[in-house]
């Protein structure tokens, strides 16, 4: 039960988008312990909540993240990036996907964006709202958004109350160089 920096910047984004929450249909990626996701039913979304299948640990957090803010109700799917499952194929229709710090590791890079292209396929306006740290000025999704005719607008932290040390009264994210992110499908993909 560890929140990661990125989420309390990615909890403020959904916060200061509060009023847009209500009937959204939300999936968090790689969810941990949900702040974003739970930050997001609270303002009113219709959120499903997910972590690797292979992390049954992480799955609980998520439902206990759930019990202790009295969000009974919300779904808690174990979906491994990069792999196609029952409960991928499943999911009900989609507007907002939202992964805190899931560009963590290089090697896991291109099947998050892969499942998040999934998604966008069967949910062609939904966007990928995702922060993340930067760990290092070498590692990139350029290419890979290109690869899969992806495109991202990057959001100033200002832009949202975001670009200072302390959010929510909270130390985290402190000093850490935190990111934003929108992803979306290319609309025209010769461009």
């Amino acid at each position: 039960m560890y929140v990661w920096p990125c989420a309390p910047v990615l909890a403020q984004y959904i916060w200061y988008h509060r009023a847009s929450m209500t009937g959204k249909r939300l999936l968090e990626v790689g969810a941990g312990v949900s702040l974003p996701g739970i930050m997001a039913a609270k303002c009113g979304a219709n959120v499903i909540l997910s972590d690797s299948a292979a992390l049954p640990q992480c799955l609980e957090n998520c439902s206990r993240s759930c019990a202790q803010n009295n969000l009974t109700t919300v779904p808690v799917l174990g979906l491994t990036w990069g792999e196609v499952s029952p409960d991928l194929l499943t999911l009900p229709p989609i507007d907002i996907i939202l992964g805190s710090d899931v560009f963590y590791e290089p090697k896991d890079f291109e099947d998050v964006l892969v499942s998040a292209r999934f998604i966008m396929e069967r949910n062609p306006n939904a966007e990928f709202w995702t922060t993340y740290q930067v760990r290092s000025a070498n590692w990139s999704i350029d290419a890979l958004l290109h690869k899969w005719d992806l495109r991202c607008v990057n959001v100033p932290l200002r832009e949202f109350d975001a670009d200072r040390e302390c959010l929510a009264g909270s130390a985290l994210p402190g000093r850490h160089s935190i990111q934003m992110m929108i992803i979306t499908m290319k609309r025209d993909p010769l461009c």
